[in-house]
């Protein structure tokens, strides 16, 4: 097995920066320029991070496990995590790889249950009251990760900290819902990450740069603006 490349002592700061930096280089961050992108939970955005770029290329997703491991030593602590859930659908190879890298077990949290013979949501096993850390590319505000910790929880499962690739860290909602979970956000990096490697590394137009701050700075107004939603429902 190919041990990941893990950083060895790097702050918070520096992990959004290298995971920006990868998510810049791999073409993972697309600014509209015209018809604005519309996200699941219908927010309209100028700026949508295709955390799944990552996987085809070796070096990248190596270097973002590094980041990933780093992270859960530093902030959670290996001792606190007895499997890892990846979710439905993008968040399964990134958990996959972080599990092997932990060797510990891997489970998989559907959207829903299945429709047919078990009718599982999830896929794997792990003891009940088991810690276990979930994973997902991708974090708006946070609706997805409350549907994936009740089925967790519902499981007898114990669900404390979540693990995004990205995260957009500009829905007050997020913050509301991670509140309501009880459930700790550990982000990769942040739309703010983007933003500083995009000006430093120059990925990005300055017209993009500063629509995508723009939308950062008034991000409901922004979005009722261009066609999608203002609040939660």
């Amino acid at each position: 097995m190919t041990t990941p490349d893990t950083p060895s002592r790097k702050d918070e700061n520096t992990i959004g920066a290298i995971v920006a930096r990868l998510l810049l280089e791999s073409g993972a961050v697309h600014v509209t320029g015209a018809k604005p992108f519309v996200l699941r939970s219908g927010w309209a955005s100028p700026v949508y991070v295709d955390v799944r770029r990552l996987i085809s290329s070796v070096p990248r997703r190596r270097e973002l496990i590094g980041a990933a491991l780093a992270t859960v030593r530093e902030r959670i602590g290996l001792d606190r995590i007895d499997a890892i859930a990846g979710a439905e659908t993008s968040g399964v190879p990134f958990a996959a790889w972080l599990a092997e890298s932990l060797s510990l077990p891997l489970l998989i949290v559907r959207k829903k249950p299945l429709g047919f013979g078990r009718n599982a949501q999830i896929e794997g096993d792990a003891p009940a009251g088991a810690r276990v850390l979930l994973v997902d590319d991708l974090t708006t505000d946070g609706q997805s990760k409350l549907n994936f910790c009740r089925a967790l929880r519902a499981a007898d499962l114990n669900v404390e900290h979540i693990l995004s690739i990205f995260y957009y860290d500009t829905f007050a909602e997020s913050r509301r819902t991670m509140a309501e979970l009880g459930a700790v956000i550990h982000p990769l990096s942040t739309a703010h990450d983007i933003i500083e490697q995009a000006r430093s590394g120059r990925y990005l137009a300055p017209a993009d740069i500063d629509k995508v701050e723009a939308f950062l700075l008034h991000t409901s107004e922004w979005s009722k603006a261009h066609g999608g939603i203002a609040r939660l429902p």
